[in-house]
């Protein structure tokens, strides 16, 4: 799957002004001056209907800052791979992206050190050492499936290669979709090594539907029936089942064993030569301010980044229901920064994409 193809650009409500195309724009005073922010993300935190966390603060913050939000969305690693191309005349501000990527993006000298005011709210993991990245909405992967046409959830992996699923199941590309990616790594853990995950890939391609570029896309097929599973993460999907009813989320298992899951946070970043630096650290603070993380569960259907904001609002005590008996393991991720590459050549290779 070609790592080059961008999601076309989203529409961003009320007076927000949206970049139909990106124009070049030079790291001068005039650049500098402008009353603009250019964030670069992985899909997930805005709105089917305009309603999401990203709608919310971007509004919330262009109304106390005067500073207009540009928004561009695809694949974490497509967000990265067009970042990289534009290194040498940057577009984006803010980078946004879920691991490995925004670890990726750091060792390929995408990201300047920057601590954004509440920085020290945020548990060790969830950053970087050298300041260069931050969670700022938490996480977790997870699947959905169409509980209308398929009532009883799959409980394992399993249970995925039954020709029931023929044509019926879909996940995103690794490489390309951090949930795709994420998929990888979760097969890796819950099957013991690269070896046996690559083996159960290769079987499970015999019901995969085929790439998909963006996990966003995959949610509206499971609701209409299209298909019956795919890949997500929790915070995104428990968004769109409020507008896609069919929706429901669930975490497999290898048979045997106990359900399974990692975080898998959104981590933002400042742009190395960022054209509009100090609004993108003024956006940044504005992610991690008690006011935005205070509606992250409430608006965005994930959970804070920080530690001291501790919502009671419904969708955070139906998403912490969601987690209950499934076992959270922590991958290592320098390890899969390292070696991503590999993996994603060895999941090729097993399954012929």
């Amino acid at each position: 799957m070609s790592t080059h193809l961008i999601k076309p650009i989203a529409a961003v409500t009320g007076s927000l002004a949206l970049a139909a195309s990106l124009t070049a724009c030079g790291t001068g005073s005039a650049a500098s001056d402008e009353k603009v922010v250019t964030v670069y993300s992985a899909d997930g935190l805005k709105g089917e209907n305009g309603d999401g966390w990203y709608d919310q603060i971007f509004k919330d913050f262009e109304a106390e800052t005067g500073i207009k939000v540009k928004y561009v969305e695809g694949g974490s690693g497509e967000m990265v791979q067009r970042a990289v191309r534009e290194k040498n005349n940057t577009q984006a501000d803010v980078l946004v992206t879920l691991p490995p990527f925004i670890q990726q993006a750091d060792s390929k000298g995408l990201l300047q050190a920057y601590e954004p005011q509440g920085l020290d709210k945020v548990n060790g993991a969830d950053k970087s050492g050298e300041g260069k990245w931050t969670s700022v909405v938490n996480n977790y992967f997870g699947f959905v499936h169409n509980k209308k046409e398929l009532a009883q959830a799959p409980t394992t992996w399993e249970e995925l290669l039954d020709g029931k699923f023929k044509n019926k199941l879909q996940y995103s590309t690794p490489g390309v979709a951090g949930d795709g990616t994420a998929v990888v790594i979760k097969a890796m853990h819950d099957f013991g090594g690269q070896e046996p995950a690559m083996a159960y890939l290769k079987k499970l391609q015999t019901n995969n539907v085929g790439p998909s570029s963006s996990t966003s896309k995959l949610a509206p097929k499971v609701d209409k029936g299209e298909i019956l599973v795919a890949n997500g993460d929790v915070q995104m999907n428990f968004a769109q089942s409020k507008s896609m009813p069919n929706l429901s989320i669930w975490f497999p298992a290898k048979d045997g064993g106990r359900p399974t899951t990692f975080a898998l946070p959104y981590a933002a970043g400042l742009v190395n030569k960022a054209p509009h630096n100090e609004n993108g650290k003024k956006l940044l603070d504005y992610m991690l301010s008690e006011k935005a993380q205070k509606q992250v569960s409430a608006v965005g259907g994930g959970f804070p980044a920080r530690t001291d904001v501790k919502p009671t609002d419904a969708n955070a005590i139906a998403l912490g229901k969601l987690l209950e008996g499934v076992e959270v393991f922590e991958p290592d991720w320098k390890d899969i920064d390292k070696n991503l590459q590999s993996y994603v050549d060895a999941w090729k290779s097993a399954t012929g994409s």
